[in-house]
């Protein structure tokens, strides 16, 4: 009994590092597939320029003429821990590698402000392992160059925000008919609330999902201490 006791012991060992051993380097392909990608994007224009374009593009909104509460609805909403981290948030990552594993997919991908904005300027949507890996590269590069108020404005403004609304700029006077300055608060709820599936949430699409999905970023700002309950249910009775 002992003697197959050890076996099955030995053999489990084995599997475990067989596994271990696949998953390390299925790990070092993608990543080097993933520099290669990166490599490949800046030796066509660099960061600096692409960043250059878009700073000169006629509606570039400054950080500066962002909301207070614009900034803590994106953040609270898309990366809390944005201030603190150099590009990538290891425990959101292992979070969201945790829930592909239970749902056997890629609906978490653990990105933070920076990938995205990285992804925004020198990638495409497309989901691939390797431009996941890019975007790591890229993202360290992106805060290498730029403080966080610089990546935030890059971010809000290559965001898509649906209806074709490209860059916060467009999406505030195409939903609202007003600049993102003047944005009331359901409105910078709103549209912080819409980045993260844009055909989904937009409210020309679905009106009463982007209501909910208000209250989430609503929710999210108040667990993240930005503002007080109190306060989100003012914002929410005040839309009605």
């Amino acid at each position: 009994m002992k003697k197959k006791r050890h076996i099955f012991v030995k053999c489990l060992l084995g599997l475990i590092v067989i596994l271990f051993c696949t998953a390390a380097a299925v790990g070092i392909f993608f990543a080097a597939k993933g520099y290669m990608m990166y490599r490949g994007a800046i030796s066509e224009r660099s960061i600096k320029e692409r960043v250059s374009d878009i700073r000169s593009e006629e509606n570039f909104t400054p950080y500066s003429e962002l909301s207070e509460f614009y900034i803590n609805a994106v953040i609270s909403v898309e990366d809390r821990r944005f201030e603190k981290h150099r590009g990538i948030d290891i425990i959101a990552v292992v979070r969201a590698l945790w829930t592909d594993i239970r749902t056997l997919s890629f609906a978490e991908g653990g990105s933070t402000i920076t990938q995205q904005t990285a992804k925004n300027i020198l990638f495409t949507r497309e989901k691939k392992l390797e431009r996941k890996a890019a975007e790591v590269y890229a993202a360290f590069a992106l805060e290498y160059c730029y403080d966080k108020n610089e990546i935030f404005e890059l971010y809000v403004n290559t965001a898509y925000f649906g209806s074709g609304y490209y860059g916060i700029y467009n999406a505030s006077m195409g939903y609202y008919k007003k600049p993102p300055s003047e944005l009331s608060p359901y409105e910078a709820a709103m549209l912080a609330g819409v980045i993260n599936a844009p055909s989904v949430y937009s409210p020309d699409e679905n009106i009463g999902l982007a209501k909910q999905r208000v209250s989430q970023v609503l929710e999210r700002m108040v667990e993240n201490g930005v503002i007080t309950k109190k306060k989100a249910d003012e914002i929410i009775n005040g839309a009605e």
